[in-house]
């Protein structure tokens, strides 16, 4: 019974020094004064101390709104190839049939595993020979890049639990093969498919070392323009934001719970 109560308060005590230092954000957020520390009165909670001006800012600020814009535009649209691409490649691993299968599983994940800012600087001149440094369609494109090996590391992980029975019965059936993998495969690995799409959207949304080889001022997203903001003008708008930012990681990480139990839940029945 010891052991039990020392172990549940090692995994607290872990689990504070992990989340306070973000979760401390959230209540400065809220601060009425333009400062980055607690003030006497939010100590007091008097309810004076506390205001939502700096929420009202990221609206009101047309800097900020483009910024969410760009990363809407630019996260969605990266979301969007590095899902295709990335279901395609693990389908394409997943055949016993590929050669050099661990190869080019190596190659697809090495993003993960390179540091962002030396894909960076070489996205930057691969890009500007293309002349598509400063533009969204270059970011797009990167952060597709990037995204990729989210997508293809939990469609590959969904596939190896996929019976393959099904598709020698559907082929059986006379469906081809596209009309097996739409009908009969994809429903099934859709829960890995989009745990991977929201995935590479999170890597999209919160990724800044990119945009500051590659973006221009109007490609500024959120994270380049809380970047700036600590360099160039220190506002508790930043501390609004990633209140902002904090909920949508949790919701993401709930939703891709949800879709991993529900995966499981598909997949048990056709085992």
């Amino acid at each position: 019974m010891f052991g039990r109560w020392v172990y549940l308060a090692f995994c607290t005590a872990v689990f504070v020094f992990l989340v306070a230092p973000i979760l401390v954000i959230v209540p400065l957020s809220f601060n009425a004064e333009p400062y980055f520390t607690f003030t006497e009165g939010m100590l007091r909670f008097d309810p004076e101390a506390y205001s939502l001006r700096w929420y009202r800012s990221i609206v009101e600020d047309d800097v900020w709104t483009r910024a969410l814009v760009n990363s809407l535009v630019i996260g969605i649209s990266a979301t969007l190839l590095a899902t295709s691409l990335g279901t395609l490649a693990a389908l394409g691993l997943a055949n016993s049939a590929m050669p050099a299968r661990r190869t080019v599983m190596g190659l697809l994940i090495s993003p993960l595993i390179t540091p962002v800012i030396i894909a960076a600087v070489g996205m930057f001149f691969f890009y500007s020979s293309l002349g598509l440094a400063q533009t969204h369609l270059g970011i797009i494109l990167a952060h597709a890049a990037l995204g990729v090996p989210f997508v293809v590391i939990t469609v590959t992980a969904t596939l190896s639990g996929f019976d393959r029975n099904l598709m020698r019965a559907a082929a059986s059936l006379g469906a081809g093969p596209l009309r097996s993998f739409w009908r009969v495969q994809l429903p099934l690995i859709a829960p890995g498919v989009a745990s991977g799409g929201l995935f590479a959207f999170a890597a999209s949304f919160d990724e800044v070392v990119v945009v500051l080889f590659m973006g221009g001022l109007e490609q500024r997203t959120i994270p380049r323009q809380m970047w700036a903001g600590i360099r160039e003008q220190i506002s508790p708008t930043i501390l609004a934001v990633a209140t902002f930012l904090i909920a949508f990681a949790i919701l993401v990480l709930f939703t891709v719970e949800w879709l991993r139990r529900r995966g499981s839940g598909t997949d048990s029945p056709a085992g």
